[in-house]
């Protein structure tokens, strides 16, 4: 008579787990506000992000609470040490719209678009078709580079350190702008060119330096690799939250190209080889 007490036993540890399984969903699922769109974004990260609502990345959220037929709230904290804990982590928000894909502290979404490291120089100069970092017309010039970012690595290997001048990497923007103050050191005759990630050189030069060329570094084949896809970025194990961006991503994408391409976003192949659209 032991079996049907084993039967019982066994159906009993299947209802515990189920209910804690389902338990489980629902205490992840309520992490998630239904009654907004919540977005961690720094306040002061032109072309990305401003707390007036100028970024890029301002468009996207205002697009994706559209679809999501919600109104956009924001939680502000600069894009620096601690971002993540003191944001998303801290449950003051559901989503950060532009987050780099692998990254360990966030719960990665597909990504929604691809992009690459420039070199911006003189529209005019004798640089302007310079398209790799190898090459010789580089040598003995200054340029600028944001510090241990990882253009330095090639920039090392090709010789071109001595003369770099290294720019802040993580700072609080209300207070600092590094990327401006390496274009507008460009501009002023102090450096030949300026190596920038891709999505904030391409809409600043679009928008505050029509005199400069932007020109994406996608002929580096040794590592590190010049360019990365952009995702979304959620709390670990909100699963559910995730497979809804990406259904948004995926039906949406044009409309998230466009958006791009407007602010003057160079957009890439997802192996970085060529551009949106004009692959050989």
């Amino acid at each position: 008579m032991r079996i049907p007490a084993l039967i019982k036993h066994l159906v009993a540890v299947s209802v515990a787990l189920c209910l804690f399984i389902s338990i489980g969903q629902a205490q992840t699922s309520d992490l998630v506000s239904g009654k907004s769109l919540r977005v961690c974004a720094d306040p002061a990260n032109y072309p990305m992000s401003t707390k007036e609502g100028t970024g890029f990345e301002n468009k996207l959220a205002e697009m994706f609470a559209a679809k999501l037929e919600l109104p956009l709230e924001y939680s502000w904290y600069p894009m620096a040490t601690g971002f993540i804990r003191n944001s998303l982590r801290a449950n003051k928000c559901d989503v950060v719209i532009g987050y780099a894909q692998g990254h360990e502290l966030v719960l990665n979404t597909n990504h929604y678009f691809t992009s690459a490291y420039t070199l911006v120089v003189p529209k005019d100069g004798a640089l302007a078709d310079v398209d790799t970092l190898a090459d010789e017309r580089l040598k003995g010039l200054r340029l600028g580079v944001v510090a241990g970012s990882p253009p330095a690595t090639h920039m090392a290997r090709n010789g071109l350190i001595g003369k770099a001048r290294p720019y802040n990497l993580v700072v609080d923007r209300r207070h600092e702008s590094p990327i401006i103050n390496m274009l507008d050191d460009l501009k002023a005759g102090e450096l030949d060119g300026a190596i920038l990630w891709g999505p904030i050189s391409g809409p600043l030069i679009q928008n505050d330096y029509s005199e400069m060329s932007v020109t994406p570094l996608l002929k580096e084949t040794l590592p590190p690799r010049l360019f990365f896809r952009i995702t979304m970025g959620v709390r670990q194990g909100e699963k559910v939250w995730a497979r809804k961006l990406n259904s948004l991503i995926r039906r949406n994408q044009d409309e998230i190209n466009a958006i791009l391409l407007d602010a003057g976003v160079p957009l890439t192949n997802e192996f970085g080889t060529g551009l949106l659209g004009q692959e050989n």
